[in-house]
């Protein structure tokens, strides 16, 4: 093991009074400090901030291992967790460990089982996790974001992308707030909710991952970032992880879902847009500062413009910009 990989097993195996075989990054996604952890007769998933990260965010990691345990209990398809500190025990760190699903990765499954069935399976999944109560959520005492507040969210990060990239993201977020539709009862949003984040065995989703933003928040939020994200490989809009691996139709997702109409969706996937715009531009700036090195995000410079361009057309028409907000 590396350094860092030694230091984190020495501390782990003091905390869990237990043997720590070895410790690994994991390679896939860029979801940040997460490492295989091999235990006497199991292996687990380690999730640790990035060092010298403040505790807020998509850094807090013990409000995610809440959040994991909690949705866990409910009977979610979600890691069990199995040791959790909100203390800097491991590498001056808090920490989760859960345990480690078996299934596959979208780039396995895509192509040996129909499409329309995966999104049947992400769909179902989507909609227990909606019907759970907010108690049951682990986050309950937070309040709901509203969808003005989703766009100064994604403003944020935005505002700090490079900015030969963004020059339509003012107009686009004009638009947003201009024709916001009628918001309905919070529910929790994993907001993150692709195939890339997702475990399955056939078409069947065994695992949801990656709770860093989850929310509580509007539930067409979750079904337009399959949708944005599924197709944005394959229909152009450049290489994104998960994307292009799933295509299935709007129509088709909006059936198997139920209760949106196509108007109310796009608004919605135009905020997606916008997000997703916001969050590979943001993380380029940290690459490009060298604060969190990843030379894949040079290659989304293009998806970046893209985004914000569809997300434009999505809006900039007579009937969506009477909106409904």
């Amino acid at each position: 093991m590396g350094d860092i990989a030694a230091i984190i097993a020495t501390d782990l195996a003091a905390y869990l009074d237990q043997r720590v075989r070895a410790v690994t990054p994991i390679p896939e996604g860029h979801s940040g400090f997460t490492y295989w952890v091999e235990l006497d007769g199991s292996r687990a998933v380690l999730r640790l901030p990035p060092p010298g990260a403040r505790i807020s965010g998509s850094a807090d990691i013990p409000r995610q291992g809440r959040l994991m345990d909690a949705l866990n209990r409910a009977g979610l398809p979600v890691p069990a967790v199995l040791a959790m500190s909100d203390q800097p025990v491991v590498d001056g760190r808090p920490f989760y460990l859960v345990e480690a699903v078996e299934g596959e990765r979208i780039e396995r499954v895509a192509g040996g089982v129909p499409d329309r069935d995966l999104a049947a399976s992400a769909i179902h999944v989507l909609r227990t996790l909606q019907a759970l109560p907010l108690a049951e959520t682990g986050i309950a005492d937070e309040l709901p974001s509203s969808l003005e507040a989703e766009v100064t969210r994604w403003g944020w990060l935005m505002d700090r992308a490079p900015t030969e990239l963004t020059g339509s993201a003012p107009r686009l977020a004009e638009l947003l707030l201009a024709t916001r539709p009628a918001e309905r009862q919070p529910v929790l949003v994993h907001a993150d909710f692709h195939y890339g984040n997702m475990l399955f065995r056939g078409a069947q989703v065994v695992a949801v991952l990656d709770w860093e933003i989850a929310e509580l928040g509007q539930p067409l939020l979750d079904l337009a970032c399959l949708s944005v994200i599924a197709r944005s490989g394959a229909g152009g809009q450049g290489n994104v992880p998960g994307g292009g691996t799933v295509v299935v139709s709007d129509r088709d997702l909006l059936q198997l879902y139920g209760e949106a109409d196509a108007g109310e969706f796009n608004w919605y996937l135009a905020l997606t847009f916008y997000k997703y715009a916001g969050i590979l531009g943001y993380n380029l700036m940290l690459h490009r500062r060298g604060k969190r090195p990843d030379p894949s995000y040079e290659d989304r410079t293009r998806t970046i413009v893209n985004f914000l361009d569809e997300g434009i057309r999505l809006l900039d028409s007579p009937q969506a910009r009477r909106g409904t907000g």
